[in-house]
């Protein structure tokens, strides 16, 4: 039986290595990267009917917006509707994402008026989808269209043919507004019409020819524009993120790269501190991200960069579940009990905590994927696979490869390969004692808490005087990101050293006000350009050529409008009620009431404190930024619930009143024995943070500080907040009333006789 069990581990073990390997490439490849990992743009459409029309079903302008992405030959795209009068495109790896731009919001309404702008004909005299692109005989580019009514094609020219000289014209209109003339046009240099073609006789036959100063790039959108037909609507952008995709690739290499030092750093951690458990975990913490990778694919997800800094926080939490059951295990021996009982004891007494401190976590984070868009709803989706697998997998696989080894009977007395002396197992068969007891058994955590408070008030303080300074001058109480205040955001490349005042003056120039600009990257070669205001699509194409021209890189650009900036504040402040009512309903049914209440006020302190440090450091406040207090929303209520669960523990054991001093000795070792298992955890979910914020992308480094403040701040709140509060809740509780005695009717029943030597 020994022989067939540890057979049995080593197999398993080497079949999760070989298919890791062998599976890991075509995983890799079969990743779908998001707008902001290769590039694209995501735009949010206000629909409008056009002048005179009504509103068409907007599965129509679904389809029609369909078409046009369909020329633009990009793979998966997405198109949904939003409300009842909004559409948002998400094109990722799209080669151009401005002419996309382009070609989608274009309605291509194509007309063809005379000189005085009197509509002669439309798109309706055309054969569907039967332009296309040639040569004429001198090698210009042109446009070739079929025509499907030649009668009136023939009749119109056969009238403009007739005209005077100059007049004779038949001019080519492709969105043509109200109040654009061929006198004023014709005078500039780059004229709103496409061509204005001379008529010397009525033209039959079953093709026209579209003549111009066209490119091949130009005759092929104005091709695929009127091939695709026109757009029954009105597009306007509300919001828009536009990504190139060189930034995003450098994005995706340094976000991975860093994330697996993470991992490999938490790794090292567990087989350090915990030996044998340690090497398990760190085979556990391998199928947990072939797994997560493995579903995310199934699912068909599109995998972000805030998605994959949700799958290295996971992986911290997923370990998290591996030391809570280590440490059980370690608390038993340290009791006395013998390997196989002490992994037995650990292994249930660990579960129910581990079920209740994920299941926070995936609250919060099913509330951030139904109210959360774009990347935040990436950051969930991965988040709450991250949350299931841990729970479904990662703790049954940990107890399985160690069960193998621990029933083996290999271990029996093999205490140091679980990081115990031996010395400090007591022998209980000859009653003794426990030896080993927790480090911080002898610290006052209540008496201790007021100076963690204190720091907080200080902090606190601190970020309500640089939101006053900061007023007063005129920058905003907060450093609001255009997600919230609505403007334009650009990100510019350069492979040498960028001048912000340079590019301040180059910006003016182009009639742009520049609020600020952040260098970034190496030797500043990255620029975080912010205005205040939504700049049209117009103005912001000619932007993002003049700066490539200069700068020799595609410019980014994320627009929002202050109708979408009160949106997003209005839905960040709903996500978070939402997430603490479900997290106070969960913990209440779990608990009692007076846990509930003091976890969640250990979670408005968490969320004070992060915005706190926003406020000092200045630091942007967007959408991302909710996804963390979420996140530190779960997380810290997950290190809340180790507390209770120990302090529950406690409290039944006693079974019975406590006096303050009683309360006090009780939450102290609550806190003494969770305190390693808290420091543990937070350390091994910082570790691939911290990697991150080292050598991961510019464009999560405010999203990763903002993190690691909230990790720390979340691990402190549960020890000296959640707990103490608690403490202070249950000293003034009202004590129960006594049930009155019901009053005795009718025969009266006999009262014991009492007989001396035997019920006396």
């Amino acid at each position: 039986m020994k022989k067939s069990r540890l057979a049995a581990f080593g197999i398993i073990v080497a079949t999760i290595i070989a298919v890791i390997i062998a599976f890991a490439s075509d995983i890799r490849n079969s990743m779908t990267l998001g707008l902001d990992l290769q590039g694209g743009f995501e735009i949010l459409y206000q629909v409008t009917p056009l002048e005179g029309q009504e509103m068409p079903d907007m599965e129509a302008v679904v389809s029609s917006v369909r078409k046009r992405v369909d020329v633009l030959g990009v793979s998966e795209p997405e198109i949904t509707v939003e409300g009842n009068d909004r559409i948002r495109v998400s094109l990722a790896g799209v080669d151009s994402p401005d002419q996309a731009r382009r070609i989608i919001s274009s309605t291509a309404n194509l007309t063809f008026r005379d000189v005085n702008d009197n509509l002669l004909m439309d798109a309706s005299v055309l054969e569907e989808g039967g332009a296309s692109v040639g040569q004429d005989q001198y090698g210009n580019y042109v446009v070739n269209l079929s025509l499907k009514d030649s009668d009136t094609f023939y009749q119109v020219t056969s009238e403009i043919a007739q005209r005077s000289s100059g007049q004779n014209l038949i001019v080519a209109w492709l969105d043509y507004e109200e109040g654009q003339s061929y006198a004023a046009e014709s005078r500039k240099e780059d004229p709103a019409y496409i061509s204005a073609a001379t008529v010397s006789e009525g033209i039959s036959g079953n093709s026209a020819q579209i003549s111009g100063n066209f490119t091949p790039e130009s005759a092929t959108e104005l091709k695929d524009l009127i091939n695709s037909g026109s757009l029954p609507v009105q597009l306007t952008e509300q919001y828009s993120d536009v990504v190139s995709a060189d930034y995003g690739l450098g994005a995706f290499s340094t976000t991975m790269l860093a994330g697996a030092i993470g991992v490999a750093a938490v790794m090292l951690f567990m087989i350090c501190v915990y030996r044998l458990p340690g090497v398990i975990s760190a085979i556990t913490l391998a199928v947990y991200i072939f797994v997560v990778f493995l579903l995310y694919n199934a699912m068909g997800a599109v995998f972000t960069l805030s998605g994959i800094a949700a799958l290295v926080l996971g992986v911290g939490m997923a370990v998290d579940s591996n030391i809570l059951t280590f440490e059980r295990i370690k608390d038993a021996m340290y009791h006395g009990r013998s390997v196989q009982s002490a992994f037995r004891e650990g292994s249930r007494e660990s579960f129910r905590t581990i079920l209740d401190a994920q299941m926070t976590t995936l609250i919060s984070a099913i509330i951030l994927y139904l109210l959360g868009t774009g990347s935040v709803k990436g950051f969930a989706t991965m988040l709450i696979v991250s949350t299931l697998t841990t729970l479904l997998l990662i703790v049954f696989v940990a107890r399985f490869l160690l069960g193998l080894l621990v029933k083996s009977g290999c271990l029996d007395n093999r205490y140091e390969l679980f990081s115990v002396r031996k010395n400090d197992v007591p022998d209980v068969s000859k009653n003794e004692e426990r030896r080993k007891f927790p480090i911080f058994r002898k610290f006052d955590f209540v008496g201790k808490a007021k100076y963690f408070i204190f720091t907080s008030l200080a902090v606190i303080v601190v970020a309500a005087g640089c939101m006053v300074y900061h007023g007063v001058n005129g920058e905003g109480i907060m450093n609001f990101g255009i997600d919230f205040s609505s403007g334009t955001s650009l990100i510019v490349q350069s492979d040498s050293t960028i001048d912000s005042d340079a590019l301040t003056q180059q910006l003016a120039d182009l009639g742009i006000e520049v609020d600020s600009i952040r260098l970034g990257g190496s030797e500043n070669t990255t620029a975080n350009v912010y205005i205040k205001e939504a700049i049209d699509s117009e103005q912001l194409s000619q932007v993002k050529t003049t700066l490539q021209e200069t700068y020799g890189h595609e410019v980014n650009d994320n627009i929002v409008t202050p109708v979408i900036g009160r949106e997003l504040v209005r839905n960040a402040v709903i996500i978070s009620l939402l997430a603490w009512i479900g997290i106070l309903i969960y913990v209440s049914i779990r608990f009692k009431w007076d846990y509930a209440l003091s976890g969640i006020v250990a979670l408005i302190h968490d969320v004070i404190i992060i915005l706190a440090f926003c406020a000092i450091l200045r630091l942007e406040i967007n959408t991302e930024i909710v996804a963390v207090l979420l996140t530190i929303i779960g997380y810290s209520i997950n290190n809340s619930i180790v507390v209770f669960d120990r302090i529950r523990e406690n409290v039944r054991k006693t079974r019975g009143h406590l006096d303050k001093d009683g309360y006090r000795t009780l939450v102290n070792e609550a806190l003494a024995t969770t305190c390693t298992r808290s420091v543990f955890s937070t350390l091994t979910t910082m570790l691939p943070v911290i990697a991150l914020l080292l050598f991961g992308s510019d464009g999560i480094s405010v999203f990763n500080l903002t993190l690691l403040i909230g990790l720390i701040a979340g691990a402190g709140s549960s020890m000296f907040i959640a707990a103490q509060l608690w403490y202070y809740l249950r000293l003034h509780k009202k004590p129960k009333k006594a049930k009155k005695k019901k009053k005795q009717t009718g025969k009266k029943e006999l009262d014991e006789m009492t007989i001396p030597g035997i019920n006396d």
